[in-house]
């Protein structure tokens, strides 16, 4: 067999494996996670403007000046050259004015505190992070859910996010954005689904032993599709209030998928408020750990 043939056939099965690829971030199917790859595209675009000229010109010149081409002259004397100065000053400066431009409305245009534009009325989610297993609220719809995101596709969706335990970090790589989640703060992401679908949501922070178990699926459907998820999650037989949150959190681990008839009012500036006190979740009721004074030193 031809020594070639195994290159030939990974760079074969390199190409299938890329042509296969229907998830994550290349296949979006959201404007947000279509901004997103139109900017990487066009960021590879300018970036491959140096790198291309530099490896085909390294090439040329080995080849040009190798020991048996004799038109090649050898000038050990030479140290300058106007068009040369003027090229390798000129075309970087111009490639990064024109990267600083893709940041500069790329930042603003994908900001994930701006809403997205629509004639829909968007979704308000809530979103809070627990171990190892994520918890949304639906305060307009009273309703919610574990380790399950339903969203009507078209339709933008605000989520207001939290965590109720350490640091983490909330991703839908073929709807776009992703953005931390801290206790006792709130940060916010404005995203949408263009058609309806079931993707992949995960944590993209690690946060402990249960971290790679941190995945949830996101149900994007017609109008009528998430009013039957609604519909479904209202004849749960589990309702969320603060006990069943603090059990909810102190449940370190994954679990199935819950929903909940019924969530408790504010049940999530409650969070917020008890995660800018005490990070570590505790039960209703519990009388704040307050760490004892530091002894003073005798003057």
């Amino acid at each position: 067999m031809s020594p070639r043939v195994p290159f030939r056939l990974s760079g074969a099965a390199a190409l299938l494996a890329l042509g296969g690829c229907r998830e994550g971030v290349l296949a979006p199917r959201g404007p947000v996670g279509s901004a997103e790859v139109q900017l990487l595209y066009e960021t590879a675009a300018a970036m491959l403007i140096v790198v291309v000229p530099v490896l085909a010109l390294t090439l040329i010149y080995a080849w040009w000046f190798r020991a048996s081409n004799t038109r090649a002259v050898r000038r050990p004397n030479w140290d300058y050259s106007g068009r040369i100065e003027f090229s390798i000053w000129v075309i970087p400066i111009l490639v990064i004015l024109f990267l600083g431009t893709l940041t500069w409305t790329g930042a603003h245009d994908l900001d994930p505190y701006r809403p997205l534009r629509s004639a829909r009325r968007p979704v308000t989610v809530q979103v809070v992070s627990l171990d190892w297993k994520w918890l949304f609220i639906y305060p307009e719809l009273g309703i919610a859910s574990v380790n399950e995101l339903a969203l009507p596709s078209g339709t933008p969706v605000n989520f207001q996010l939290t965590s109720g335990t350490v640091m983490n970090s909330f991703f839908i790589p073929q709807l776009g954005g992703q953005i931390y989640t801290m206790a006792g703060m709130q940060t916010r992401l404005s995203l949408a689904a263009d058609k309806p679908g079931t993707y992949d949501g995960l944590s993209a922070q690690f946060s402990g032993d249960g971290f790679s178990d941190m995945h949830f699926k996101v149900l994007a459907s017609d109008q009528a599709g998430f009013d039957r998820w609604v519909a479904q999650a209202r004849q749960a037989p589990m309702t969320l209030d603060t006990t069943a949150y603090a059990a909810l959190a102190l449940a370190r681990g994954t679990t199935a998928v819950i929903h909940y008839r019924s969530v408790a009012p504010d049940l999530f500036r409650t969070i917020l408020a008890e995660g800018a006190e005490h990070p570590a979740p505790q039960p209703p009721g519990a009388t704040p750990t307050v760490p004892p004074p530091m002894p003073m030193s005798p003057m």
